[in-house]
């Protein structure tokens, strides 16, 4: 029998919080490309939510992906100091933030971070949806391409935010060339994880 999993209250305290504090700031700065990804976002929660229904995702992955929420309003919306800020970005924001010129750019951290988890998460809905007696390295892998597809998906979403609003900060070709770059890192990171979680351990017990 299938068990609802239990609505995970502290981790929606958490995310109605900063999606509010966030959300107060973009007003303030007049932010319109924060209302469109703030759009996004709850769409994103709708769906992870509707998924979390049907595969139950730990609570590690669903604190991440929280964090991830708040790296990812963060980025747009925090500034900084202008000297610090990578010269491809029209605001100094986090997102642009790169302390040392051999360091990533903030944003790029966050897109490794962010897929890293979705490549967990993709691996969990697997894992709930197919219970293979034992995760082996085809399992990673799909669970890190699907981490990968994911983060192409981010870069469709960014590429409909430059056509559609008069300015962003999501930056050129350059800059989605190195997202693609990150979001594999991160999904390849994430599906060591998974190898390195499942292969020691006892597979998923079988469906009735």
């Amino acid at each position: 029998m299938h068990h609802t999993p239990r609505f995970p209250w502290p981790i929606a305290v958490f995310v109605a919080a900063y999606l509010l504090g966030f959300g107060g700031l973009a007003v303030m700065q007049g932010n319109r490309e924060f209302i469109f990804y703030l759009v996004v976002m709850f769409v994103l929660i709708g769906m992870v939510y509707a998924v979390h229904l049907r595969v139950g995702f730990s609570l590690a992955v669903l604190w991440l992906l929280a964090v991830w929420g708040l790296l990812h309003l963060a980025g747009g919306t925090v500034h900084v100091p202008t000297g610090l800020a990578d010269g491809e970005n029209p605001r100094p924001v986090l997102y642009a933030l790169r302390p040392w010129a051999r360091l990533p750019r903030y944003d790029q951290v966050t897109h490794a971070f962010g897929f890293f988890t979705a490549t967990l998460a993709s691996a969990e809905a697997l894992l709930a949806a197919t219970r293979p007696a034992r995760v082996a390295i085809g399992f990673a892998s799909a669970a890190a391409l699907m981490g990968i597809g994911f983060g192409a998906l981010n870069e469709v979403i960014e590429f409909i935010a430059v056509r559609t609003l008069p300015e962003t900060n999501v930056g050129g070709y350059d800059n989605t060339g190195w997202d693609l770059v990150s979001n594999s890192v991160g999904a390849a990171l994430g599906g060591l994880v998974v190898l390195a979680k499942r292969k020691t351990g006892p597979g998923p017990e079988p469906s009735a």
